[in-house]
Order: structure tokens, then C-alpha cells, then sequence
């Protein structure tokens, strides 16, 4: 299933990715942000299990801010999975 999730308090704007009948995250893709960073995580997320990633992301915070791009795809993979 493909997955849309907009972030809020971010400088992403859309996370996008897809998750197959067991979990695995692919696709995973990012509007906006650090161009860079947001890639790598992408890459290395990809195949790995959303339910694991998702607790590994949770918290992590980008300058001050209560969250972060991580922490909003932590999010959106919780959502996904529900």
C-alpha cells in the first residue's frame, strides 16, 4: 500500500513510501527538507520493518524544535500501520 503523510513543525512537506503485506517499508521519499539527510534515511530504511523504524525515529529532534523529519515519518509509519 502507498502511504501520503504531510509533516507538521518541518521543513518536509510530504512524506511518501509504501509498505508491503509484511511491514517493509519501500519508496520512502521526502518533499522538502534536507535534501541530503532525507535520502540516506530513505536508503536506509529501505526494506526494514516500519513498526522497528518507527521506534528507532520517535523523539528525534531537529534544532530545538519537539520534532523532526524522522520523528514525522515515525509518525506516519504508526498511522500506516494502524
Amino acid at each position: 500500500m502507498h502511504y501520503t503523510y504531510n509533516p507538521k513543525g518541518v521543513c518536509s512537506t510530504e512524506i511518501n513510501f509504501d509498505l508491503d503485506e509484511n511491514g517493509k517499508i519501500s519508496g520512502l521519499s521526502f518533499k522538502g527538507g534536507c535534501n541530503g539527510n532525507l535520502k540516506a534515511i530513505g536508503r536506509l530504511l529501505e526494506g526494514q520493518d516500519a513498526k522497528h523504524a518507527a521506534e528507532i525515529l520517535k523523539g528525534n529532534d531537529c534544532g530545538g524544535r519537539g520534532t523532526s523529519c524522522a520523528d514525522q515519518l515515525s509518525k506516519a509509519l504508526e498511522e500506516a500501520l494502524a
